[in-house]
Order: C-alpha cells, then sequence, then structure tokens
C-alpha cells in the first residue's frame, strides 16, 4: 500500500512541475523590456561604413587594444557619409565602372616585379638598376629626374646604382614607380595636364616624406611604405581620367572628404576604391593592393577597427598623402610648426586618434627636423618652379 501511495504522489508531482513549466507567464512591462535591451546591448561602436580588412593569412583574434583615449563624436559631415565599396555598386553600374577602368593602359611589365614581395623585401641597388635598365625610357627619366634641381645633388650621377648611393633605394624606387605609372597615364588636354602634374608632384613629395618619416620613427617595412603611398594616387589618376576634363581644377582643390562625395556620384566609388579596381586589374600582389585600399580608407575607419600592428603605418602613409596634397595645391607652404594633432580638418579626423599609437609619439619631432624641412625646401623649391 505504502508503494502505492508513493507511486501517486510521484505522478503528482510531476504533473505539478509539468504545469508550472507549462503556464502562460505575463509579459514583461515596457520599463523592464527596456532594462533588458540594455542589458544585452554590445557596447557602442564608433559607425564607420567599411573597416580594413585583415590581410591574408593573419590571424582572426580581435585587434589588440591600444592606450589612446575615446574618439571623439563623427562630425555630421562625416557620419552623413556613406562609403561605398564594389559589392554595394548595382549590377550595371559596376560593370560600366569596370570597362572604363580596363580601358586605362597598362604600364610596363617590369612594373609587375618592381612590386612583387621578394623584390620590395629584399632587392638590392644593383637589381634594382638592372630591373630600370630593361626600360631605356624610364631610365633616362629618372636620372633626368635624380639630377634635377628636386632633389639638389651636389654631383651628377649617371647609373641608377650611383643613384641609390646618393639618395637611398627606396627613393630611388619610388621615382621608378611612378614614372612606370606614367606609361598608364598621358592625358591629351591641357586643362587635365595640369591636374596630373599636380597629382604626379603630390605624389613625389608624399612619397619622400614616408621615406623619410618611415625612417625617423624606425617603422617596420620601411621599403614598402613609400612604394604604398604612390600607389595610393593611382586611383586620383584613374579618376582624373575617368571625370569631365572641365570639372578637375575644382574637384582636385577640394578636402579628401568632398572629393570622396564627387567621386562617388559621378563614378559611384571613391578614388581609393577605383584604385583598387584598376591595381587588381594589372594583377598587382593582392596584399599590397589591400594595404593600399586600407590607408585609403582611414578617411572613414576608426583607427580601434584596424589591427594594431598594421595601424602605425597606415596612419603615417595616410597623413603623408593628405600632406603631399596640400602642399602641391600651395595650400600648405611648408611643415614649420605643423602638428598633425592640431590639424581640424574633417581628413584628419581619425587620424588624429590614430596618432596616439605608442609608434608614431615621435612623430612631431621627426616632422620638424632640420634634414626633413631643408629636404622639403628643396623639393617645393623645384615645385615652384
Amino acid at each position: 500500500m505504502s508503494v502505492l501511495l508513493l507511486w501517486i504522489a510521484g505522478v503528482v508531482a510531476l504533473a505539478v512541475a509539468w504545469w508550472a513549466f507549462r503556464r502562460p507567464r505575463p509579459r514583461a512591462s515596457s520599463d523592464e523590456l527596456a532594462r533588458l535591451r540594455a542589458a544585452v546591448a554590445p557596447l557602442p561602436r564608433t559607425a564607420a561604413p567599411r573597416s580594413a580588412s585583415v590581410p591574408a593569412g593573419a590571424a582572426a583574434s580581435a585587434p589588440a587594444p591600444l592606450p589612446t583615449p575615446v574618439e571623439q563624436p563623427l562630425p555630421p559631415e562625416l557620419a552623413a557619409f556613406t562609403w561605398q565599396a564594389e559589392s554595394d555598386l548595382d549590377p550595371a553600374r559596376r560593370d560600366g565602372l569596370l570597362a572604363a577602368v580596363r580601358g586605362i593602359p597598362r604600364p610596363p611589365r617590369s612594373m609587375q616585379q618592381l612590386l612583387s614581395p621578394e623584390f620590395l623585401a629584399s632587392a638590392s641597388s644593383a637589381d634594382l638598376s638592372e630591373l630600370v635598365m630593361g626600360e631605356p625610357l624610364i631610365a633616362a627619366k629618372v636620372l633626368s629626374t635624380v639630377n634635377g634641381p628636386y632633389y639638389g645633388l651636389h654631383k651628377p650621377v649617371t647609373g641608377i646604382g650611383q643613384a641609390v648611393t646618393f639618395l637611398g633605394i627606396n627613393t630611388v624606387r619610388s621615382i621608378c614607380l611612378q614614372y612606370m605609372l606614367a606609361e598608364a597615364f598621358k592625358p591629351k588636354l591641357a586643362e587635365a595636364q595640369r591636374a596630373f602634374d599636380t597629382i604626379w608632384k603630390a605624389s613625389a613629395i608624399a612619397s619622400e616624406l614616408a621615406v623619410r618619416l618611415g625612417k625617423a620613427l624606425n617603422l617596420p617595412e620601411q621599403g614598402t611604405l613609400s612604394t604604398q603611398v604612390v600607389l595610393g594616387f593611382v586611383g586620383q589618376l584613374a579618376t582624373a581620367s575617368l571625370i569631365p576634363p572641365a570639372g578637375l581644377g575644382q574637384w582636385l582643390e577640394r578636402d579628401r572628404l568632398a572629393r570622396a562625395r564627387i567621386e562617388q556620384d559621378l563614378l559611384g566609388l571613391s578614388a581609393s576604391e577605383v584604385g583598387s579596381l584598376l591595381m587588381k586589374s594589372w594583377e598587382l600582389p593582392a596584399s599590397l593592393v589591400g594595404d593600399v585600399a586600407d590607408c585609403g580608407r582611414l578617411l572613414v575607419t576608426p583607427p580601434g577597427q584596424i589591427d594594431a600592428a598594421r595601424l602605425p603605418r597606415l596612419a603615417l602613409g595616410y597623413l603623408c598623402a593628405r600632406l603631399g596634397e596640400r602642399l602641391a595645391l600651395g595650400q600648405l607652404d611648408s611643415l614649420e610648426s605643423y602638428v598633425p594633432a592640431n590639424d581640424p580638418s574633417l581628413d584628419m579626423h581619425h587620424l588624429r586618434h590614430a596618432l596616439s599609437h605608442p609608434a608614431l609619439l615621435r612623430l612631431d619631432g621627426a616632422l620638424q627636423s632640420n634634414e626633413l624641412q631643408a629636404a622639403l625646401r628643396q623639393m617645393l623649391g623645384q615645385a615652384g618652379a
């Protein structure tokens, strides 16, 4: 009998438990729901249209946190801007842009060797000389530039190897790259030629700044930094080839954000993304193209979304490009007393935050060094002439 009672009690307990589990629950109040959402919501992040990509083979772990202050809220103009990527275009517009980009002539095949990872990492002055001498026209232009007043050499040089001795392999490689790219961009109209000349001038100043500042800050992979800066202007050259010549002057004199708006309105993508499309069609190394693109995207990418190990080089490359443009356009006469962290322009919003990275803390001193200021005066004197 006792066994039967225990069995009945167990059945009743199970029934009560089942009822308690299945019975309807009262709905939470609106205040309770709000508190619940607040408790599980992710921490707020500064919105950006697209974060900088991580190169192939990189670890999938989260970027190391930077010892930097909280970034200031986005200015309204920057917050209202939506950065477009190739995948955001509708098929018809994408196909039209790709067809236009592919119509730009390819530079010499030797440029692929010049930009190969192996050549960038370990090429000697003899290797560079041999490569460039295989392109006699480019070699002549390089030597003409090296011997011109732009670099102020006291002794004339007659070979690429000798030029490397005076200027360094990174500077000479950047000059070679600029002339190889010039084979792909040859405007026919005078008004277009003026815009192209300004872009080339900005590229030359920016790459030289990258060489000198990268060395002063002892950043890794200094050989590729100036190369990436030069390639960052490919998108501007391609854009200048595709938009109406009558508007080139007004386009070029705007800041980077205003230009990006114009570029996306006319072409669907900003110059940085157009440059990526073009370099991919030239079959340049994917990792190099990715670094160049991410450097341009610093306009809209919060530094906290970029791998801390890559941030110093991307930030310095972006800064050199912007300063090269301003100096070439006459918007800056010099860099004396220029402090990037105090630059209030929209172009520098995310860069100001990135400059707190420990590897860039000596940047202000490097910018104000007597050696860099003297070299810059030499370059600007040639630019003015």
